[in-house]
């Protein structure tokens, strides 16, 4: 959850320093905007929605932030902060017997960082694509701390040929970057075609072990859990949770039409599509 004390002193609309108590009600604002933000589209809810759910009035709301967009800004700037943690991860260990652990614990503070945060990153990305200069800017800030800190230790390890990955160290740290954000994004998609998400943990710290270090996985080297379902080249429905999900979603279909259902008609939502 937000920091209430994080970053700058905070202020009312009206430029005034809040009190303890003020400090706290504005927190709890911002935490029933972010749950709200789960379930609903972010343009979808209101002032009024925020303010019911904190127990408080629009009246209150409107003292500490301007609109919705106003306090979803604040949570998006907290996202800056708590990258410090990503940051702290990838200036680790990356010496040949302790590599393989700080490869594999920054795939999953990525995969935590993520699921924190899901519902703020997911406004983040959809402004970004659409054009909203202000959430780019925070999520570029987000994410270039930990870009450029994997970029010096990949340049550290690297021998005069440069990383396996390529020969400038920044690329080479955009590239795995935007890999951890794409996949941690988008675990659920991954997981319903069958795709553990142990299994992405596994592959994502194969290929930035080797990346940074230039040395494959220690042999034997695997994540808990990342070995396939079955054998298979392509997506197979049944990850986890997901084949629950799926049964219990085509069992809630067949006892609506009384039969079997059309193939076409058991696909996925393009949601729940990997990619």
């Amino acid at each position: 959850m937000p920091g209430a004390d994080a970053g700058e002193p905070i202020a009312t609309t009206d430029g005034r320093v809040p009190g303890r108590r003020g400090r706290a009600t504005r927190q709890r604002l911002l935490e029933c905007t972010a749950d709200l933000l789960v379930a609903t589209p972010w343009r979808s809810i209101k002032v009024i929605d925020i303010a019911r759910t904190a127990g408080t009035s629009p009246a209150t709301f409107y003292q500490y932030f301007e609109n919705v967009e106003g306090a979803i800004t604040v949570l998006a700037e907290e996202l800056v902060e708590g990258a410090g943690v990503l940051v702290g991860l990838v200036d680790g260990d990356w010496s040949e017997k302790a590599s393989w652990g700080t490869a594999v614990a920054l795939v999953e503070g990525f995969m935590d960082y993520w699921e924190r945060n899901r519902a703020v990153l997911r406004v983040v990305e959809l402004t970004t694509v659409e054009g909203d200069l202000r959430f780019q800017g925070l999520r570029v800030r987000a994410l270039n701390a930990v870009t450029v800190t994997l970029a010096k230790v990949i340049a550290a390890q690297a021998d005069r040929s440069g990383s396996p990955a390529g020969a400038d160290p920044m690329a080479a740290a955009g590239t795995l970057v935007a890999m951890l954000a794409q996949v941690a994004g988008h675990r659920y998609g991954f997981e319903f075609w069958g795709i553990r998400t142990a299994s992405l943990v596994d592959s994502q710290a194969r290929l930035l072990h080797w990346s940074v270090t230039g040395r494959p996985a220690p042999e034997g080297a695997r994540v808990p859990g990342s070995g396939a379902l079955r054998p298979r080249t392509g997506p197979v429905v049944g990850g986890g949770a997901a084949s629950a999900r799926t049964a219990q979603a085509r069992g809630g279909a067949a006892s609506r039409t009384g039969g079997t259902q059309r193939g076409a008609d058991r696909r996925p939502p393009a949601s729940h599509r990997p990619g």
